[in-house]
């Protein structure tokens, strides 16, 4: 699997120190921690490896009450209570209510595969140091068929983190690290262009200019990401709205149409329609 190297593909826009990181985590064998803010692309990131490397992609996506046990597997003891009490054959074997999870499935396939377990800080502090084992010796058993699942191929994992809380030293010691940096201007046109290949260039370029002084605005409690711009551009195009409609032709502040894409609650469209207002009051 050392040979396999992830080179971006058509879809996603990956900088060389991504397709670094990617490629070191597999050479290393360890998992690869992607950190980075919302809608940076860090879920695609995993779809998109698997996709240009050919091989299947394993989901497990985290929340609150999510256990590490789910992920090995999970034991239906009321389906065989029930069945039991209709005197279903089923009970006899207990191997019938066993339910696999993502990490069983990717132990036992043919080949190797990619897995993704999405958001880990969304689970209770205790859920990384849960896998620690399973990930680090590629086996589990399971104790109600008294069996011990090997892995017959160690699978590429990626997991992912928004920092809500913070992980535990003995799980960040076994992953290779990356942060997924916000895109600057450049490789954000790039983005852009893989998603709208045939947008007028001054309808993105005044676009651009709103999306990066918006994220620039000190004390926005959630600055527009890159899917959210990608969801704007999409209605300004559907709409047909020209370039000078995005700015005023004094140059004075605006609020530019459609703004509801890229502001996404209340205190942060207020904030910004007072700035918009202070700076035409100023001018």
């Amino acid at each position: 699997m050392s040979d396999l190297r992830f080179e971006g593909s058509q879809s996603y826009v990956a900088t060389p120190d991504l397709m670094l990181a990617v490629n070191a985590a597999i050479r290393l064998q360890r998992p690869l921690l992607i950190k980075g803010e919302p809608g940076t692309g860090k879920t695609m990131l995993a779809e998109e490896v698997a996709a240009s490397l050919g091989l299947p992609l394993l989901q497990w996506h985290i929340k609150s009450t999510t256990k590490a046990q789910q992920g090995l597997y999970e034991y239906d003891a009321v389906s065989r209570l029930r069945d039991s009490q209709l005197g279903d054959d089923r009970v006899r074997d207990i191997g019938n209510y066993i339910v696999k999870g993502v990490l069983w499935q990717a132990f036992e396939a043919d080949r190797p595969t990619v897995v993704l377990i999405d958001e880990i800080d969304k689970a209770d502090i205790e859920f990384p140091n849960d896998l620690l084992r399973e990930l680090d010796r590629m086996e589990f058993h399971v104790y109600e068929t008294r069996q011990t699942i090997q892995a017959r191929h160690r699978p590429i994992v990626f997991i992912t983190s928004n920092n809500e809380k913070e992980l535990p030293d003995a799980f960040l010691r076994r992953c290779f690290f990356h942060y997924i940096k916000f895109p600057d201007r450049d490789t954000m046109q790039r983005i852009v262009d893989v998603h709208f290949p045939g947008i007028r260039k001054a309808l993105l370029s005044e676009a651009l200019e709103v999306f990066f002084g918006l994220r620039d605005i000190p004390g926005l409690k959630k600055k527009p990401s890159t899917s959210e711009l990608i969801d704007w551009l999409k209605l300004l195009v559907a709409e047909d709205i020209p370039p000078e409609a995005l700015h005023s032709p004094d140059h004075k502040a605006i609020v530019p149409p459609l703004h509801g894409a890229l502001l996404k609650n209340e205190q942060d469209m207020h904030l910004f329609e007072r700035l918009v207002l202070m700076a035409r009051q100023n001018r």
